[in-house]
């Protein structure tokens, strides 16, 4: 099982090179604190509506630099994808690997009880990048990174709001169930997902 110092310490341990069905090559690797003016550049970038489906507090060099500051100093691991002839990030996948008490109780209500073999993610593309089937040619290597992480069950961070149809069409793609509705603190209507990773083929 890997820990988010090893990956800290080595991030080519989980680093995968693919080509997307557009023509485009990518890379798939941990976030390193050379990253923060790219991923600042990536944050300022997002339309609002892609803003509002996000788990980021802040989209600016700031809030980059937060994130970077964070590698391996809590309980976050968050991966990139990134353009690999313009150098661009143009995606970010964010996993939590401690459980909030608000998803445990939520979960706990539908009788599922989640554990520490559980994890918590977010996506979030570029908005050229959406709606093309970047995120599907991309989530085994999501699946995979979990696995390795000890984990056995996937919850989408914060759920997913119940009208991006789009998105809750791409985690039902992807092998995720819901398992109830629930209204956020800030008064959005949200999914809850689960995803067994053991259903799925390994990558």
């Amino acid at each position: 099982m890997l820990t988010l110092t090893e990956i800290a310490d080595d991030p080519l341990i989980l680093t995968h090179r693919l080509r997307l069905s557009g023509g485009s090559e990518v890379v798939f690797r941990p976030l390193v604190h050379a990253d923060a003016e790219r991923l600042g550049s990536f944050l300022a970038g997002l339309s609002a509506q892609s803003r509002q489906f996000s788990t980021q507090d802040g989209h600016d060099l700031a809030g980059a630099r937060k994130l970077c500051d964070a590698i391996a100093r809590y309980d976050k691991l968050r991966l990139v994808l990134e353009e690999v002839r313009s150098g661009r990030i143009v995606g970010l996948f964010e996993f939590s690997l401690d459980l909030h008490p608000t998803d445990i109780a939520r979960y706990g209500a539908a009788e599922i009880r989640l554990t520490t073999t559980d994890c918590r993610f977010g996506p979030t593309l570029a908005d050229d990048h959406q709606g093309a089937g970047v995120g599907t040619q991309v989530f085994p290597l999501v699946a995979d990174t979990a696995r390795r992480l000890g984990k056995r069950r996937v919850i989408l961070w914060g759920g997913v709001h119940t009208d991006n149809s789009r998105a809750i069409r791409y985690y039902e793609k992807n092998g995720f169930r819901p398992v109830g509705s629930f209204t956020g603190a800030d008064g959005v209507q949200s999914l809850d997902m689960i995803l067994d990773l053991g259903l799925l083929p390994v990558a």
